[in-house]
């Protein structure tokens, strides 16, 4: 398994080992194959908004974005067999973050951790548009948060 992380913004700290470690801990969960590459980039508040305009046509800041890069090649070209598969990419905004958390009473660190299990999920094909859906995703969002937090791989 491949996570790259990308920290492009200056205003909010943020543990990238501890994000690397739960991105790590999630597609295990999820039993996705070893042989993934995934993305996670962190972006500021203006950033996330251009993104959301761009993407789904939203003129606001957001949370989380993901963005899937199924790869469904008829033919590999030589080499590609190697490659790991490109899961895609998770987009964060830990200034919207750091506002929820304030919001919900959470730690700043407990909601960037929920966005990014969040935005796997997405790019593994959870979705939560209707009820049962929005339920099943809560329901295995935090199961993975509390196995992964109570296992002391959240531990620095």
């Amino acid at each position: 398994m491949e996570i790259l992380i990308s920290d492009c913004q200056k205003d909010v700290p943020v543990d990238l080992t501890l994000l690397k470690r739960l991105a790590r801990f999630v597609l295990t969960q999820e039993e996705v194959d070893t042989a993934v590459e995934l993305s996670v980039a962190l972006v500021d508040e203006d950033e996330i908004r251009k993104l959301n305009l761009r993407f789904r046509g939203v003129d606001e800041p957001t949370d989380v974005l993901s963005f899937p890069l199924l790869e469904e090649l008829v033919e590999e070209p030589p080499g590609l067999a190697e490659s790991p598969s490109l899961l895609g990419d998770v987009i964060i905004s830990p200034q919207v973050a750091r506002k929820q958390a304030r919001n919900y009473g959470r730690s700043l660190e407990e909601e960037i951790a929920l966005l990014l299990v969040h935005g796997i999920l997405h790019l593994l094909g959870y979705d939560h548009e209707i009820p049962a859906d929005n339920k099943i995703m809560r329901t295995r969002e935090k199961s993975i948060l509390n196995k992964f937090f109570s296992s002391g791989s959240g531990e620095k």
